[in-house]
């Protein structure tokens, strides 16, 4: 069994396809039910962020697998395959592994460092875990990407600056007020989830003093509220429903919105009648940090309103993390990478070395009844002593092969040495699985001989 990962990213796709793709915490179980059907799945895990969305399965057949999660998304996001492909990559086996611990470690964020994607990577796996869709094989590989990503943040200063897609959206918020002779001195957080707890708290950081938390439940707006008032104090917050949102929205100098909704939350006309009942001439700064948007992109030829998203934050210098710390970052996902791969050797060879000793066992046991039956006259004690010394005999023998087998199982060839052990003893094939799986680097439908870059881009 190996690791396929299917995902695109804003590396590989405009927002407008990660919109399409983007999985909310409602579907995601649906999803992973429906990949688990596919016979070659056994387990399966969803990221879905802000700027990723990413399936990670436990198959036992490349090509089969490939197509049920293009099936999959396809039905869900109302794409073709051949639309996802020109957008998607595709990793297995080693490479996923490798892939996911570099997206933990923050390298392959669009802001290189920030660590809400290890959160986002641990919500995942609770979700499969809690829906027993994650077995032995994403246990380890999830919570060896956690370790990853613990250990360059805590081992490198990738992330010293404290750089998020919120500060950074924030941050050239300020600019534009500035620029506009403006203050920024109110805000909106349209959303009360974790990335509305994210954006309140960054504005309370960067001295908001008026804050309103908007969302469908005020309940929950308002404890979100409270919570950031208490640790900030000088800041007012509070929690309002959706339907204060145009009165909100007038009052305030920049409005965050990270809501999990589907479709936009915010419409052109509600933006314009907020923009009517304004008294500020400076301009409202939307930053809409939601997947998929949450204000219609149009509300951004508004006059008054300077919209910035995603798909604006690419590329932003202030995302970027240092050279030095980016090189120290990787070097712990390849030796994490390497651990993790020697550790699955030597786990994948253990059936091997265990059918080996069952069938030594087998032969001392039958030989042992062959002797009591040729010499009856022996006394138990006697037929006692014969069989511990033929079973310390064995073990003796068996020793020093099964503990280099397992040793040997660690390096990259080591699924040969397994295979010699069944050959030569005669075991059954299916006794255990090989060591180690092939590696696919590129996507490849719909047409699997047609040739692909390693980001998977035709």
């Amino acid at each position: 069994m190996s690791v396929l990962l299917f995902g695109v990213s804003h590396r590989s796709a405009p927002v407008g396809v990660l919109e399409r793709l983007a999985v909310s915490e409602h579907d995601r179980p649906k999803i992973v039910d429906k990949l688990l059907s596919a016979p070659t799945m056994s387990e399966a895990m969803v990221v879905s962020t802000c700027n990723r969305v990413e399936i990670y399965a436990v198959v036992d057949a490349f090509h089969p697998a490939l197509e049920a999660v293009g099936n999959v998304l396809g039905e869900h996001s109302g794409m073709s395959i051949n639309e996802m492909t020109q957008h998607a990559y595709v990793r297995y086996s080693e490479s996923a592994a490798e892939h996911l611990f570099t997206v933990a470690a923050g390298l392959d964020s669009l802001v290189v460092g920030e660590q809400q994607i290890l959160g986002q990577i641990r919500g995942a796996y609770a979700s499969a875990d809690a829906n027993r869709t994650a077995g032995r094989v994403l246990h380890e590989l999830a919570q060896q990407a956690l370790r990853v990503g613990k250990r360059v943040h805590t081992e490198t200063g990738i992330d010293r600056a404290g750089a998020s897609v919120v500060s950074v959206a924030l941050h050239r918020a300020r600019s534009v007020l500035t620029s506009a002779g403006g203050q920024l001195n109110r805000g909106v957080v349209l959303g009360a989830g974790a990335m509305g707890g994210l954006s309140a708290v960054h504005l309370a950081r960067e001295g908001v003093k008026q804050i309103t938390i908007v969302n469908r439940s005020v309940d929950k707006a308002q404890r979100l509220a409270d919570n950031v008032a208490a640790n900030h104090p000088g800041v007012t917050a509070v929690g309002v429903g959706l339907d204060e949102l145009p009165a909100a929205m007038a009052r305030a100098d920049v409005m965050m919105t990270c809501s999990g909704s589907v479709g936009s939350v915010v419409s052109v006309a509600e933006v314009h009648h907020a923009l009517a009942a304004r008294t500020e001439s400076t301009p409202l700064v939307i930053c809409d940090l939601g997947l998929p948007r949450n204000v219609d992109p149009a509300a951004g030829r508004l006059p008054g309103v300077e919209l910035i998203d995603i798909e604006g934050l690419r590329g932003d210098t202030e995302a970027q993390a240092a050279e030095a710390d980016i090189v120290g970052a990787r070097a712990i996902v390849a030796s994490e990478l390497a651990d993790y791969l020697a550790a699955q050797r030597r786990a994948e060879v253990t059936p091997t070395v265990t059918a080996l000793r069952q069938r030594a066992s087998d032969v001392v046991e039958a030989e042992i009844l062959r002797l009591e039956s040729r010499l009856p006259s022996l006394s138990e004690t006697e037929r006692d002593e014969v069989a511990k010394s033929v079973r310390r005999v064995v073990d003796k023998l068996l020793h020093a092969p099964t503990v280099r087998v397992k040793q040997l199982a660690a390096t990259a060839d080591g699924d040969q040495y397994a295979q010699a052990l069944r050959e030569l003893f005669e075991l059954k094939p299916g006794a255990a699985e090989s060591v180690a799986a092939p590696e696919v680097e590129s996507l490849v439908l719909p047409d699997p001989t047609a040739p692909a870059d390693r980001d998977g881009h035709r």
